[in-house]
């Protein structure tokens, strides 16, 4: 282990948290296209708010790159990369076959290629290894190696990060897989367990959030047949869950880079194999049709309130994917916001946790994050705790709040 050389390559969400941990310990570089996000962690800067300026500085083996050439020398390489999918809900390998190519120009001879991105089963040895080969002229299981070890970074949780996760991993051959363990032990505390093929690691990964899709969207057809009873979907999940097997998850849309994307990965492949998997579909369709359903819940309740919804000022709470969190990342809001603004609405976005500029450049939106403005009405959308005091105060000047998650209920 104290002749590894390690190098990450993605700076974003999952990478860096990974090569913090690393930095500690190993001689680590981390590498982004990214030039702007190199010279930020350069100066202890973390706009993703996963790593502050002091964690940074413990990792004192740690550096950062946008120049290829600077990883020729290190023998071990982690991909983090994003897979998304397209406009037409395919998986998009690009940024991850982009990443194999680039780590191919200096790969050398035993060397090992991790990844961490999630991805279809066989992925990895069917799409990403052949890349490696044809521009490195390196030879799989002979001249270099490979391991996959799935992500399991959960944006803005400051309790579970990737030290006590534990973490699965795997190799391409039983040697490899012992190397790739161990490595990882090294900072895992809470361990690790060993698959026993890449595929096998694959496919956990992208189970683990088929899994929570599904039972989201189970929540999110509850919330739709209580809405109709007149019964608060809170309350409800609230009292069953007093049961000690009861999985408790609240109704929302489902967006960022996981839950929202990672089904259409399996449904990907399960169909290129001849097999439709009914359950996961309608669960996708269930989840991705919520911005619909609360845009027509929103409406009816002005209606039922006798609230002319033509002559308001609306404002939409919350921007990012998920609550006290600034990513961004295929969110839903948008998909809602658009909604409301295509009825001929006078719709705000307000947001103190997501980038202005960010938002601007990848959606085409202007936000706020002013906690002062008044409003007729407002749909609290993502419950930021900030936004949750804000909607309070809103509520209690006249303003009508559409509070689909009962977040206000309980204060």
């Amino acid at each position: 282990m104290e002749h590894k050389k390690i190098a990450i390559i993605g700076l974003g969400y999952v990478g860096l948290p990974l090569a913090v941990e690393f930095g500690k310990k190993f001689d680590t570089i981390g590498f982004d296209i990214d030039t702007k996000r190199v010279e930020e962690l350069s100066i202890g800067q973390d706009k993703t708010l996963e790593c502050d300026s002091e964690e940074l500085l413990k990792a004192e083996r740690l550096k950062f790159t946008s120049d290829v050439e600077m990883l020729r020398g290190y023998n071990v390489f982690i991909i983090t990369v994003p897979t998304p999918i397209d406009k037409h809900k395919q998986p998009d390998l690009g940024p991850l076959v982009k990443a194999s190519k680039t780590i191919s120009k200096i790969l050398s001879k035993g060397d090992i290629v991790i990844y961490e991105s999630t991805v279809y089963p066989g992925a990895t040895e069917e799409v990403c290894i052949p890349v490696i080969e044809l521009n490195s002229g390196l030879k799989y299981n002979i001249d270099f190696f490979a391991g996959y070890s799935p992500e399991r970074i959960n944006p803005g949780d400051k309790l579970h990060r990737v030290t006590n996760i534990k973490k699965v991993t795997s190799g391409s051959n039983p040697e490899v897989a012992n190397i790739v363990n161990e490595l990882y032990l090294q900072i895992i505390e809470a361990g690790t367990h060993k698959a026993p093929s890449i595929k096998v690691a694959e496919a956990s990964k992208v189970i683990e959030n088929v899994q929570r899709d599904v039972n989201i969207a189970l929540v999110n057809e509850l919330y739709q047949i209580l809405s109709k009873l007149d019964i608060s979907t809170k309350d409800v999940i609230d009292a069953a869950s007093t049961k000690w097997n009861f999985m408790k998850l609240y109704p929302g849309i489902v967006g960022g880079h996981c839950i929202g994307v990672d089904p259409y990965y399996l449904l990907h492949k399960s169909s290129s194999i001849g097999y439709i998997p009914d359950l996961m579909r309608k669960a996708r369709e269930i989840n991705d049709s919520m911005a619909d359903y609360l845009v027509q819940q929103f409406m009816r309740e002005l209606i039922i309130n006798k609230i002319d919804p033509s002559s308001l000022k609306i404002a939409l709470l919350g921007f990012t994917f998920k609550e006290n969190c600034p990513d961004i990342r295929n969110t839903r809001s948008y998909d809602l916001y658009m909604k409301l603004t295509e009825l001929g609405l006078d719709v705000s976005i307000i947001d103190d946790w997501a980038n202005s500029d960010e938002v601007q450049q990848e959606y085409g939106v202007q936000i706020s994050n002013d906690l002062t403005k008044n409003f007729d009405a407002a749909l609290l959308l993502v419950p930021h705790q900030s936004l949750i005091d804000y909607a309070c105060k809103l509520n209690k000047s006249n303003c009508f709040v559409f509070d689909y998650k009962g977040v206000l209920r309980s204060l």
